[in-house]
């Protein structure tokens, strides 16, 4: 059935005269009748009654204006979702990141900015490590991931890799600590024969590598004493004296009792990656864009090593 047709009909039903139905639609009486008529025989029904006077609907057309109003309605309602999903206005979002991404400003900001500007948009936020948020885009589990690495990621065929930000990394340590009371600051030779405090090795993938690649080239194997499975647990063991561990500096914002931190002497520096598939839905679109436009607003943080 032509949707034309019933906007048609609804027009002489409502005006009970196909000359000023013509007008209002902006064509011939002609073409119109005989729209209508195709309308009747199309469904098998008569709908007008018709005499060189006067037009009225009969009890089928009578029956027929709301459900033709209603299919209408239900057009118009289909027509606008698609056009807000094509704008990413509605549908769903399923976002991963790592333990330290909300900390980071350019990431919360644009959380905020995307539920604020998307509301309607269903946001799912699973914190993941770096192996597990690549393996879940690649299967079309997570739209966008937000991950750290000391180097850029390898990426399966088909996903897309982005900078948002490079950050210097910290050393956690108990208040108490000789590391955390010497005038100078800390460096990864430091370390040797301190026990760490690290993510478990999925958490940690990657991460974790590329620090005992440093503390190698400094000439030593670093000590774990115990892993963490989230950040809380991370900081907790390290407050209570479990041993050292590493932190962005954006996790430093975190104020944990007998926890203190200190820049390394010699900088050592992480980035946050965005990675998404090359077909971008509407939705993780606009919130790639959401993103990258809050990383505009900040300044660029100092910071050595990858660029």
């Amino acid at each position: 059935m032509d949707l034309r047709h019933l906007r048609y009909f609804l027009c002489v039903a409502e005006e009970m005269h196909f000359g000023r139905a013509a007008l209002r639609l902006g064509i011939s009486q002609p073409p119109l009748s005989q729209q209508i008529r195709a309308l009747e025989e199309e469904l098998g029904v008569t709908l007008f009654e018709r005499t060189s006077r006067r037009v009225a609907l009969t009890e089928v057309g009578r029956l027929f204006v709301p459900e033709a109003r209603a299919t209408l309605a239900q057009a118009e309602r289909a027509a606008q979702t698609a056009r807000l999903a094509q704008m990413g206005q509605i549908g769903h979002l399923s976002l991963g990141f790592t333990a330290s991404g909300p900390f980071v400003p350019q990431v919360a900001k644009a959380l905020y900015r995307f539920r604020q500007c998307f509301p309607h948009v269903e946001l799912t936020l699973l914190e993941l490590g770096c192996d597990e948020q690549l393996d879940a885009v690649e299967r079309r589990q997570l739209d966008v991931a937000i991950v750290r690495c000391f180097a850029p990621p390898v990426l399966p065929n088909g996903l897309v890799l982005r900078p948002l930000i490079e950050e210097e990394m910290c050393l956690a340590i108990r208040q108490d600590h000789y590391l955390a009371r010497q005038a100078s600051n800390p460096t990864i030779e430091d370390l040797k024969d301190e026990p760490l405090v690290l993510y478990g090795a999925v958490i940690g993938a990657g991460f974790n590598e590329h620090f005992f690649a440093l503390c190698e080239q400094a000439g030593f194997r670093p000590t774990i004493a115990q892993e963490a499975g989230s950040l809380a647990t991370l900081l907790g063991l390290v407050a209570a004296g479990f041993g050292a561990t590493i932190l962005t500096q954006s996790l430093t914002r975190l104020h944990v009792d007998n926890l203190a931190y200190r820049p390394f002497a010699t900088p050592v520096s992480s980035s946050l990656w965005l990675i998404h598939r090359e077909d971008l839905s509407p939705t993780s679109r606009a919130f790639k864009e959401t993103i990258l436009a809050a990383g505009d607003d900040e300044p660029s943080p100092p910071a050595a090593g990858l660029r």
